[in-house]
C-alpha cells in the first residue's frame, strides 16, 4: 500500500485533485469526514470539545453546533488549538483504522489522505508522500466569496485560521499549482497519478 497525504487550504482546489485520483482508482479517506464521524453524539471527543467550550456549542438535538464552535475558534488561536487538541488524536486513530482496511482488502492500493490540516496536525512523517494542493491567497478568496458565498471578511478569517503557505511548502514532496485552469490542475493530477502507480510497480 501506498500512503500519501494530500493537503491544501480552503478553496485551494484540493477537492478537484482528489475527485481526480479517485477517477483514476486511488482509494479516498476524507479526514473532514472522519472530523465529523468523530464528534457525532455519543462520542468522547464531542463531550470534551462541550467541556472545553461550554454548553453553547451543543444544538438542541445533542449534535455538535458548528456554526457556533466556528464562530469561537476561527477568531480565537487558543480555541483552535485547544479543539485540535481535542479532534486530531480521535481523527488519527479512526483515520489508521480506515488505512488498515484498504491495505487488507488490497496490498496494493494507492491510499490517499484527504487532509486540510496535515501542517496543524504534525504528522506529515507518517506518509509515503505529502501532496501540497497551491493557490494564490487573492484566487482562494475569490473562490470563497464567488462559488461559496462569504464575505470577503469572512473568507480572510478562514484563510489566516489555517497554516501558512510557506508551512505547507516545508512539508511537500510534491506541489500541484491549481491557481490556472482546470485543465491545468486536472493534468497535474494525472501526472501524479502516474507517479503514483509508478511508485507501487505499475498497481491500478
Amino acid at each position: 500500500m501506498l500512503l500519501v497525504a494530500l493537503t491544501g487550504g480552503i478553496a485551494s482546489g484540493k477537492s478537484t485533485v482528489a475527485r481526480r485520483l479517485v477517477e483514476h482508482g486511488a482509494v479516498i479517506v476524507d479526514a473532514d469526514e472522519v472530523a465529523r464521524d468523530v464528534v457525532a453524539p455519543g462520542e468522547p471527543a464531542l463531550a470534551r470539545i462541550a467541556e472545553a467550550f461550554g454548553p453553547e456549542v451543543i444544538a438542541a438535538d445533542g449534535s455538535l453546533d458548528r456554526p457556533a464552535l466556528g464562530a469561537i475558534v476561527f477568531r480565537d488561536p487558543e480555541g483552535r488549538q485547544r479543539l485540535n487538541a481535542i479532534t486530531h488524536p480521535a481523527v488519527l486513530e479512526r483515520s489508521r483504522a480506515l488505512f488498515a482496511a484498504a491495505a487488507a482488502a488490497d496490498p496494493d492500493a494507492i491510499v490517499v489522505y484527504d487532509i486540510p490540516l496535515l501542517v496543524e496536525a504534525g504528522r506529515h512523517d507518517e506518509f509515503d508522500l505529502v501532496v501540497v494542493v497551491h493557490a494564490a491567497t487573492e484566487t482562494r478568496i475569490a473562490r470563497m466569496v464567488e462559488l461559496r458565498g462569504m464575505t470577503r471578511e469572512e473568507a480572510l478569517h478562514r484563510l489566516n485560521s489555517q497554516a501558512t503557505d510557506t508551512d505547507r511548502f516545508a512539508i511537500a514532496d510534491v506541489v500541484i499549482d491549481a491557481d490556472g485552469s482546470l485543465d491545468e490542475t486536472l493534468a497535474q493530477a494525472d501526472a501524479l497519478w502516474e507517479n503514483l502507480r509508478a511508485r507501487v510497480g505499475g498497481a491500478a
